[in-house]
Parts: structure tokens; C-alpha cells; sequence
């Protein structure tokens, strides 16, 4: 009887430890980076991946953008109630497989940099507990046939904060999208 009591106790204490823990990485990310390549080398899945994790803020700085399951996988966290906020160059309002008219039929309205010649950046915030940086542009083409490469890191709230802080700069001088933004096409399926 005792050897019961003790083994009750210790899988009792286990079970505590066990739950403690989900608790405290649901408040705190462990420090983690991954890093993908393409061609073919994931960067696609793994952005995908992380925006349907996303529970409560999704921030997006693009200079391209014309991937159909990103741009699906950002309508689909705006449907769960996900803010989803994104600053693209000014060259997807010209751009023939821009996702920009379908995000915008979806209730998405990205906001335009147009302050500087190009604004080339790749840059998604989750939650603001993720980042995803790198070369790789959220584009087909960046998937399936450059060579690109992507981090995703986790954890490291320092830096997430400083790119934070360059979204917020940067949304401060854009603006809605105007002209051809309304009639942009999309890739064919």
C-alpha cells in the first residue's frame, strides 16, 4: 500500500511538472531558429506553417508578393481573428500575379511604401514571438525555382521587438493602395 501511495505521489508530482511546463512555454517561446532554402526546400510550408499558428497578430513587410498559399493561409488567420497587417512595394500595384486584388476581395488591404525606391524587404512578425527573415521573397518563383534562403526564429524577443519597431516606422509613411490596386490579377490555379 505504501508503494502505491508513493508511486501516486511521484506520478502526481510528474503530472504537475508536466502541466507547469505547457503553461510556461504557452507564455514564454523557447529560443529556436530554423533555417530553410529553396529551390523546393520548404521556405513555402514553413511560412504557411507558422501563420496557422498565429493567434493573435500577424505583420508582413514584402517587396513581392504572388505566393497563392501564403496569401490563402493569411485570409484563413484573418477568418480565426488574427490582425493581419501587411506593407508591400509599390511595384504589386503594376505586378501581374500580385496577390494584392485577391487580398483586398478577402477584406486584407495592404498598405504601399512607396517612400523609397524599392522597399525590399521579407519580413513576417507573429505574434510577435516569430520571426521569418531572409532572401526568400513570398513568391512562387522564390519557392520553386530561385536560390533563397529564410530563417525562422523564435524566441528572441529583443530582436523580434527591433523589427517591430522598423514595421512600425515604415507603416507610418504608407499608404492605400490606389490605381491599378482593385484590378490586380492573380496567378492561374
Amino acid at each position: 500500500m505504501i508503494w502505491l501511495l508513493l508511486a501516486t505521489g511521484f506520478t502526481g508530482g510528474l503530472t504537475v511538472v508536466f502541466y507547469l511546463r505547457r503553461l510556461y512555454y504557452w507564455f514564454v517561446t523557447p529560443p529556436s531558429i530554423e533555417v530553410f532554402y529553396s529551390p523546393k526546400g520548404g521556405c513555402t510550408e514553413a511560412v504557411v506553417r507558422e501563420l496557422g499558428r498565429a493567434r493573435r497578430e500577424i505583420l508582413i513587410q514584402a517587396y513581392s508578393f504572388t505566393s497563392k498559399p501564403i496569401a490563402d493561409a493569411l485570409i484563413l488567420a484573418k477568418s480565426r481573428g488574427v490582425t493581419v497587417e501587411i506593407l508591400l512595394d509599390r511595384s504589386n500595384e503594376q505586378e501581374t500575379y500580385t496577390e494584392l486584388g485577391h487580398l483586398i476581395d478577402k477584406g486584407i488591404t495592404p498598405l504601399i511604401d512607396a517612400q523609397h525606391a524599392i522597399a525590399h524587404n521579407k519580413v513576417m512578425i507573429v505574434d510577435r514571438r516569430t520571426l521569418i527573415t531572409g532572401s526568400f521573397n513570398f513568391t512562387h518563383q522564390a519557392e520553386a525555382e530561385n536560390a533563397e534562403n529564410m530563417l525562422v526564429i523564435k524566441g528572441h524577443r529583443a530582436l523580434v521587438n527591433a523589427y517591430h519597431q522598423y514595421f512600425a516606422s515604415h507603416k507610418a509613411h504608407c499608404q492605400a493602395p490606389g490605381g491599378k490596386a482593385g484590378t490586380a490579377h492573380r496567378r492561374a490555379a
